[in-house]
């Protein structure tokens, strides 16, 4: 059986356990390394957690290959990928600090680095980190003033290219995004897209990576429906490590990211991920995404409940 296969049954599976666990509560964990006598003798065991690109069998089946990939560049230890059911169980991971490695979006980069997380690489490809507002072919909207009373789709109130980039696009077209529309956030980018297709909200925010996946797997779907806005590019998702990974190994994985693009099967891992490559990275590339909330949240609107009016 392929690897490719073993990680889309993986995927499955987790998908219907985490549907059955949902609304129950979590098992804390401890976040130190695990070791492994499988495999590799006494190899610390690393989480790789990805933020919701993707349901979790799409994840596993985007992200699997690329975690078996680390498992054979650095023999030394081993890697296991973690995907979550959304944006809230990523986050809490993050909070509590329970993988060593993750791949958040970048308003998520600014939280993990709360938590004692540091970023060692990030996504290439900025020009694509872009928000999009998707509307049905046929349902006559053509302008922002259009959504004026209707519902819109978002994955989650802190997607940062999915629906901060949108609704920060909407404020400056006039539209004011507290009072004007119904905002849902309806878990996944893949929820966002289906829910106009499926004709409950007038439109839906995603980005162009889980546009272009959806295009591929579900072309009949996706003829239904156009990009009728598109937002100015961001920086793309970072790779985080965790505080206490030694350097020596979070450097490894880094240098293991950026190297993909340089050879035919990392381009074919690529390429899964609807990415041309990795970047080295650190902290300091994420202050503009700072200055984006700082403005976003005196603007548009808060992104705690704490802080809302």
């Amino acid at each position: 059986m392929s690897t490719r296969r073993v990680w889309r049954i993986v995927g499955m599976v987790l998908l219907c356990l985490s549907v059955l666990a949902c609304g129950e509560r979590r098992v804390e964990v401890d976040a130190t390394p695990q070791y492994s006598r499988q495999g590799k003798v006494d190899a610390p065991v690393y989480v790789l957690a990805i933020h919701p690109l993707h349901n979790p069998a799409r994840l596993f089946e985007v992200y699997g290959p690329l975690v078996d990939h680390l498992n054979r560049q650095i023999p030394a230890h081993t890697f296991a990928l973690e995907a979550s059911r959304n944006y809230e169980e990523f986050e809490r991971k993050l909070s509590l600090r329970q993988v060593a490695f993750a791949l958040p979006n970048p308003y998520q980069t600014l939280k993990a680095m709360e938590h004692g997380y540091h970023v060692i690489a990030k996504m290439g490809d900025d020009a694509q980190f872009r928000g999009l507002l998707l509307v049905r072919r046929d349902a006559g909207i053509t302008q922002v003033s259009d959504l004026r009373g209707r519902k819109v789709a978002y994955p989650a109130a802190t997607a940062l290219a999915a629906t901060l980039l949108p609704q920060a696009f909407l404020h400056s077209q006039g539209l004011d995004v507290n009072r004007d529309i119904e905002n849902l956030y309806v878990g996944s980018q893949e929820s966002s897209i289906l829910n106009v297709y499926l004709g409950r909200v007038a439109a839906a925010a995603t980005w162009t990576q889980p546009w272009q996946a959806f295009q591929k797997t579900h072309p009949a779907q996706a003829n239904e429906l156009v990009v009728q806005w598109e937002t100015a590019p961001l920086i793309n998702n970072s790779v985080v490590a965790r505080d206490d990974v030694p350097a020596a190994t979070a450097d490894q994985v880094a240098q293991e990211l950026a190297n993909l693009h340089t050879t035919p099967a990392g381009r074919a891992l690529l390429a899964a991920m609807e990415l041309t490559r990795f970047e080295r990275a650190d902290d300091a590339r994420y202050e503009v995404v700072r200055d984006f909330i700082d403005t976003f949240q005196r603007t548009v609107r808060p992104l705690s409940p704490e802080s809302a009016p």
